[in-house]
């Protein structure tokens, strides 16, 4: 009996793992450009890639919202203060990783930003930070349906000149 209920769970996490495929980049590449492109906009301010890239029902944490955030209207108001204000010297994508699962994939990376300019904060400075962001792919198309920002290191630091 106790040999069964091994084997059913060994076949159990088995199939499981088995789900989840290898990314090669050629499966990486399409979800790493779609967050590339949506960054290489917010750095000149426009928030609008980014709200094209999420889908409706989109939720969203970040270290400088108290609760976690519900739809696309709600990120609307969020960016909308910041349209036309982020400017982003430089940043790098380090170490992204996409794992598929059929229509879904997951984005994890680190980024590394020098910020020129930002609303109501100190300019260039040096963010470090942990992303994961959720794809779903519906109708042929990418959409993110969950993302999740941390800092890597809580501090800020002057970027180099």
């Amino acid at each position: 009996m106790r040999q069964n209920l091994y084997l059913t769970g060994a076949a159990f996490l088995s199939a499981i793992l088995g789900c989840a495929k290898a990314s090669s980049s050629d499966d990486a590449a399409p979800i790493i450009a779609l967050t590339r492109e949506a960054l290489d906009h917010w750095g000149k301010g426009d928030v609008q890639k980014l709200l094209d890239l999420y889908a409706p029902g989109i939720t969203y944490f970040d270290p400088f919202q108290q609760e976690r955030i519900e739809g696309i209207e709600a990120m609307r108001k969020i960016y909308a203060p910041l349209a036309g204000k982020v400017k982003i010297a430089h940043y790098e994508i380090i170490a992204p990783k996409v794992q598929h699962f059929d229509d879904v994939a997951i984005l994890t990376f680190n980024l590394v930003d020098d910020v020129a300019e930002q609303p109501g904060g100190p300019g260039n400075v040096r963010v470090a930070w942990n992303c994961t962001q959720v794809y779903v792919r519906s109708n042929g198309k990418w959409r993110v349906v969950h993302e999740h920002w941390s800092f890597i290191k809580p501090e800020l630091k002057t970027a180099p000149q």
